[in-house]
């Protein structure tokens, strides 16, 4: 995916999300988008910063990167939701584009899957649309069924003796 990609992602995620977590439409849901939003879309594009520096899709679209980015929050009580905008990117450019990424860079081998377009096809923004109802879905799962996403990380963080 391109930068409009994932940024269309992040936007659509982050209203989703903002539902997922908080359900009833009124001001408390407009408050969660808005505290979302900005985390979820700087984590969508921290990925592409690689495109400045060593190898696009390579160095910084990995898991090693993502555990950083997972962990953040819990170590140091900030950078709440940029791991999701973050783990979204990898999504999108593994099953929406064609070319995939390096999951275990420094290994070179690039992971996709077969049903990816190109970035410049005109069906791009349709599939990010898919993939992002998908993510959505899966987000409201694990919400609801797994784990909270809207944790308490301070207290997650004292719990593992961070």
């Amino acid at each position: 995916m391109n930068k409009k990609g994932h940024v269309l992602n992040a936007v659509l995620l982050s209203i989703g999300l903002g539902y997922v977590l908080e359900p009833s439409g009124d001001t408390v849901t407009f408050v969660k988008i808005a505290q979302i939003s900005i985390p979820i879309t700087l984590g969508a594009l921290f990925p592409d910063v690689d495109t400045e520096f060593g190898r696009h899709r390579k160095t910084l679209h990995n898991l090693a990167v993502l555990g950083v980015f997972v962990a953040y929050p819990l170590v140091f009580d900030n950078l709440h939701f940029v791991w999701v905008g973050v783990l979204t990117h990898y999504i999108l450019d593994l099953v929406g584009s064609k070319r995939g990424i390096a999951l275990f860079y420094p290994w070179d081998e690039e992971f996709a899957l077969p049903i990816g377009v190109a970035t410049t096809s005109k069906y791009a923004d349709l599939v990010t649309v898919l993939i992002t109802i998908a993510e959505v879905l899966a987000f409201a799962l694990v919400h609801y069924y797994v784990v909270s996403l809207d944790i308490d990380f301070t207290a997650l963080a004292t719990a593992f003796g961070l």
